[in-house]
């Protein structure tokens, strides 16, 4: 899989784990699915193992659960975190994307189809 996590994302991950509070087996299990102008729909949780399927990517003591589909889907991208006044989650790169979005429902000034985001508001916290 060719997959980069930059240090902002993995660090924002690796708080989120620890903050779930649900043990050493827990880990960040993030959810894409086609759609958005970047041609992804993202989610994330923190959960206490994967589950089914979940292809699990280890990334020094950081546990990552990727469902199948999503793992084909990020296959080639870069996530990155941002938090600013204005944009506050992490953010897919996909280096491969050329072109204008012209799916008609990008936010006003959304022209770059290379890059996704997914709030921090997203994040559900399920029980073991």
């Amino acid at each position: 899989m060719n997959l980069t996590i930059t240090p902002k994302a993995e660090n924002f991950m690796r708080r989120m784990v620890r903050f779930g509070l649900m043990g050493n087996k827990a880990g960040f299990r993030l959810v894409v699915s086609p759609g958005g102008c970047s041609g992804l729909s993202s989610e994330f949780s923190i959960e206490a193992g994967p589950q089914f399927g979940d292809y699990v990517l280890e990334l020094f003591e950081l546990n990552v659960f990727l469902p199948e589909p999503s793992r084909e889907l990020l296959d080639g991208y870069v996530i990155d975190f941002a938090d600013t006044m204005m944009d506050t989650g992490l953010k897919f790169f996909n280096p491969n994307a050329r072109g204008i979005c012209g799916c008609g429902s990008s936010a006003p000034g959304d022209t770059d189809p290379s890059v996704s985001t997914v709030n921090i508001a997203s994040i559900v916290r399920r029980s073991a």
